[in-house]
């Protein structure tokens, strides 16, 4: 899969976001580690599996981690669900070698704000730490569109016919943040959204807060899914 390094974001002169780093391999985490400290991001600890995963970022507080997959004792998966539930703040990107839908589904479901493959460049690495360390979500097109089409294919295997989702909170929203949600769902970053609205970026910040307030959502990620879920992004639109 060809990958194309994340939207500009904030000047990434201006963040030091401290990283955790999982992974089995220890060339992957020595060479993330390097790749990452050579930019000016602190990588405050590593971890062979997702046990010790969990207790570094337990001991450590860090703003991300980034977690492979597949690992032993415990996989990326259930170590991000028992990061996340104990430190709902900190932000996961997920690791893998393998370009796999389940995968991709899973990650974001678990709460992971991104999922990398491990043949990344080094400037789309550090970026991505970046991006996502400022609430932002890490979804490329390609992935964007598998997630619609996963959340279709699950609405069908229900009997749904395609029917959304429904979300108790979803009414409470304005109309121009639901034109926002919408958006998000179809992948656009804030300055992207702020573009299209003509607004200021810290408008369009403060829409997005309000819409994860109302509708009790973490970051961008879950925004993502809701909107595909509740059927304001549908499939054959991202």
């Amino acid at each position: 899969m060809t990958t194309h390094a994340p939207a500009a974001g904030p000047d990434p002169r201006t963040a030091s976001p401290r990283v955790v780093i999982a992974d089995d391999q220890e060339l992957v985490r020595t060479g993330f580690r390097m790749i990452l400290t050579a930019r000016g991001i602190d990588v405050v600890g590593v971890a062979a599996d997702g046990v010790e995963a969990v207790s570094e970022v337990r001991r450590l507080r860090p703003d991300v981690v980034l977690l492979d997959i597949r690992m032993p004792r415990l996989d990326g998966l259930e170590a991000a669900r028992q990061i996340l539930a104990e430190a709902p703040e900190c932000r996961v990107i997920m690791l893998t070698t393998f370009d796999l839908d389940q995968y991709v589904y899973a990650a974001l479901a678990a709460g992971a704000s991104g999922f990398l493959l491990k043949d990344v460049t080094p400037e789309y690495l550090a970026n991505a730490v970046r991006i996502v360390d400022t609430g932002d979500a890490l979804l490329s097109p390609s992935i964007t569109r598998r997630l619609v089409e996963r959340c279709a294919s699950t609405s069908a295997a229900r009997g749904g016919g395609g029917a959304p989702a429904s979300h108790p909170d979803l009414d409470a929203l304005t109309p121009r943040e639901r034109e926002v949600l919408t958006l998000m769902g179809h992948g656009l970053s804030n300055a992207e959204l702020a573009r299209e609205f003509t607004l200021s970026e810290a408008t369009v910040k403060t829409h997005v807060a309000r819409i994860f307030a109302k509708l009790s959502l973490r970051d961008r990620a879950q925004a993502v899914v809701l909107a595909y879920e509740t059927g304001l992004v549908t499939p054959g639109t991202a």
